[in-house]
């Protein structure tokens, strides 16, 4: 099973990072699912370094409050190793969408049209940002670099740089499927509605 210790093990395979630095590049990523909230990181680095796949030091800077940077030792590599070995897990699609789309039924016609526009408006933005973000190399509109682990730009090997490139194409793919799939229902349901006037 793919874990968030296992994420923050492959994080750390790429750099020596705090727990601040992890929890940056999990909030807002689309490959990295969990939330990476303060607890979730926190207690998760504790658990590896528990088992002695990451080492900690202390760090003084000149001004601020001190830090703790982790590696993955080589006990960590050799987990990550054998996770990266494992069995493919199926992808565990959550749908929020679908849920709340299986009881719609019960909303009149311009209510049921206006939470299909809604859903179509996203999805055409999140497959808009994405295609940016892969042509600028990651960096979001903001300005801020997202997903910079998976940055082509940034890869530490052209193999990877193609694994990082497939999974930048995969979610993309994966908005336009979904842009695709709501115009296609929202004209499904103006047939059945001018079924009904007849």
């Amino acid at each position: 099973m793919i874990t968030i210790e296992f994420a923050i093990l492959g994080l750390l395979s790429m750099r020596p990072m705090t727990g601040y630095d992890i929890k940056k590049m999990m909030t807002g990523s689309h490959v990295l699912y969990w939330s990476g909230n303060n607890n979730q990181v926190y207690t998760s680095l504790a658990k590896l370094h528990q088992k002695e796949w990451v080492t900690q030091e202390i760090e003084l800077p000149p001004s601020g409050p001190s830090r703790k940077l982790y590696r993955i030792s080589a006990l960590g590599l050799e987990e990550l190793k054998k996770t990266l070995l494992s069995q493919p897990e199926p992808p565990q699609l959550i749908h929020p969408f679908l849920v709340q789309l299986a009881w719609a039924d019960q909303l009149d016609d311009d209510e049921m049209d206006a939470l299909l526009a809604k859903y179509e408006d996203e999805m055409r933005i999140q497959a808009a940002m994405l295609q940016m973000m892969a042509q600028q190399n990651n960096i979001a509109p903001s300005g801020k670099m997202r997903d910079s682990y998976i940055n082509p730009a940034l890869a530490r090997t052209p193999r990877e740089a193609v694994l990082w490139n497939k999974i930048q194409e995969n979610w993309i793919a994966f908005y336009q499927n979904e842009l695709k799939w709501i115009r296609d229902l929202r004209s499904a349901l103006k047939h059945t509605e001018e079924g009904k006037k007849e």
